[in-house]
């Protein structure tokens, strides 16, 4: 089994909170299957929406589906999250992010 059998399994066998859902959606990122990345990021902000990763990886689930508006809202969103919780690494990069959408047009 490979990690991401691995956390579907834990996801299967009902454990199921943010921090799987971000660990699902970087998985299925780094895959290339945005898609199946998009439910699981869209799930961890369900899950937690004061988590900041969760914004950061819906933000690059809805880049890499060519969803660049939705993507900057994620990171926008993502970015006060992070601020209003102390997490400036978070934000950090999320600016970054958004200022590359803004680059792509």
């Amino acid at each position: 089994m490979d990690l991401t059998e691995n956390l579907e399994a834990l996801l299967a066998g009902g454990t199921d909170n943010a921090a799987l859902r971000v660990a699902l959606a970087t998985r299925y990122l780094a895959a290339g299957e945005a898609q199946r990345a998009l439910e699981h990021a869209r799930a961890a902000v369900d899950r937690d929406a004061d988590y900041s990763a969760a914004w950061r990886v819906l933000g690059k689930a809805l880049s890499a589906a060519d969803r660049d508006d939705e993507a900057r809202q994620a990171y926008e969103q993502g970015v006060r999250v992070a601020e209003r919780r102390g997490d400036q690494q978070a934000a950090k990069e999320m600016r970054v992010f958004l200022k590359r959408l803004a680059r792509r047009g």
